[in-house]
C-alpha cells in the first residue's frame, strides 16, 4: 500500500447501462435465475468523490432525482464496497463519499452498481491499495451482478447472475433516447412476477432454459453497428412482466415508436424505457417528440468506456 502523493479527493465516473437483451433462465431451487445478457454501457453517469475519513460515509446529491429515501448506512451498496475493499486490503481507515446521481434510482439502468463500481475504483486510488482491475473485479463480482459491468463499460456478455462478463464487439456508436420514470420499481418484485406470469401462460409459451444464451443475431447486429438489425432483435424477458406492474410504460413505448424511434425496450427490470434511434438527427427529432408528451428523457450514446478516474 502507497499512500505517498495520494489526492485529498478521487472523482471517479461510472456509467449506467442498457441491457440490448435480456433472458432469464427458469428459477432455481435459491429464488435465483440465471441469465444471458448483452449489456451496454451508455453516457448517463455516476458521479462519486472520495476523501479520507476515520469512519465510512456517504451522502447524496441528485439535481431532477430525489435522492432523499436511499439508505446511507452500512447497507448502502457503495458503503458496502468500500468497507470490502478496506477489508481485502487490510485498510484502517475509512472514506467519506459524495455521489452525485444521474441514473434514475431502482430504474433499471444499473445506478447503485455504477456506484459501488466507482466506489471500488475510487477508493482504491485514495488509498494507494493498487489492488489491479482482476481484484477491483473479483470484489465486484461479491457486491452484485451488475457491478463489474459497470467496472468495465463497455459493451459485454453477461452469463450466470450476469456477472461472468465476456467483451462483446461492438462497432461505431449506437444512439439512444431514454424515457427516465418518475417512480423506480423493485427487481425482485418483477422477477417473482415473470415467474408467475409464465405460470399463468404456461400452455402458450415454451419452458424457460436453465442456461439462457443470447441470440447470435444480436451479436452480429452489435459487431455491424447496425441499429436497424439490432432494433430487430432487442429483446427482454423482464419486459411483459415490468409493463405488467406498471401498464403506463406501454403507452411511452407506443408515443416512441410513433416518432421515429427504431424499437423500445424496457431496460432491464425498468422501468426506464430505452429507445433506439437510426442516427443522431432521428434521435434528437425523438428526444423533442417525448419532451412534448411530458415524459422525462435523456439522448445518451453507447458504448462508453466504464469506471475511470476523473482529472478534476
Amino acid at each position: 500500500m502507497n499512500d505517498r502523493g495520494a489526492p485529498k479527493t478521487v472523482h471517479v465516473r461510472a456509467p449506467g447501462k442498457i441491457n440490448v437483451f435480456l433472458k432469464v433462465g427458469a428459477v432455481m431451487s435459491d429464488g435465483y435465475h440465471d441469465v444471458a445478457t448483452a449489456y451496454q454501457a451508455v453516457s448517463l453517469y455516476e458521479d462519486v468523490f472520495a476523501s479520507p475519513a476515520s469512519d465510512f460515509s456517504v451522502v447524496f446529491e441528485g439535481g431532477h432525482i430525489d435522492t432523499s429515501g436511499l439508505e446511507t448506512d452500512g447497507s448502502n451498496l457503495a458503503i458496502r464496497a468500500a468497507r470490502l475493499l478496506a477489508r481485502r486490503a487490510g485498510y484502517r481507515e475509512g472514506v467519506s463519499l459524495r455521489i452525485s446521481k444521474n441514473v434514475p434510482i431502482a430504474g433499471g439502468m444499473g445506478g447503485g452498481s455504477a456506484d459501488a463500481a466507482a466506489a471500488l475504483l475510487a477508493c482504491d486510488t485514495l488509498w494507494g491499495t493498487d489492488l489491479g482491475r482482476d481484484e477491483l473485479h473479483t470484489l465486484a463480482a461479491e457486491l452484485g451482478a451488475d457491478v463489474p459491468f459497470a467496472l468495465a463499460g463497455g459493451t459485454a456478455i453477461g452469463t450466470g447472475r450476469g456477472d461472468q462478463l465476456s467483451p462483446a464487439l461492438a462497432k461505431g456508436q449506437f444512439q439512444w433516447v431514454l424515457v427516465l420514470p418518475e417512480h423506480g420499481v423493485s427487481t425482485p418484485e418483477v422477477y417473482r412476477e415473470l415467474d408467475r406470469h409464465r405460470e399463468r401462460h404456461a400452455q402458450d409459451i415454451f419452458p424457460a432454459q436453465g442456461q439462457p444464451t443470447v441470440d447470435a443475431d444480436v451479436l452480429q447486429a452489435l459487431r455491424a453497428g447496425d441499429p436497424h438489425m439490432l432494433a430487430e432483435s432487442l429483446s427482454n424477458d423482464l419486459q411483459a412482466p415490468a409493463l405488467h406492474l406498471s401498464p403506463g410504460l406501454a403507452s411511452v413505448l407506443e408515443v416512441g415508436e410513433q416518432n421515429g424511434a427504431l424499437a423500445g425496450i424496457v431496460s432491464g427490470s425498468g422501468p426506464t424505457i430505452a429507445f433506439l434511434a437510426a442516427d443522431l438527427d432521428g434521435a434528437l427529432e425523438l428526444q423533442i417528440a417525448l419532451s412534448a408528451a411530458r415524459h422525462h428523457v435523456v439522448r445518451v450514446t453507447g458504448p462508453v468506456a466504464g469506471a475511470r478516474v476523473v482529472a478534476d
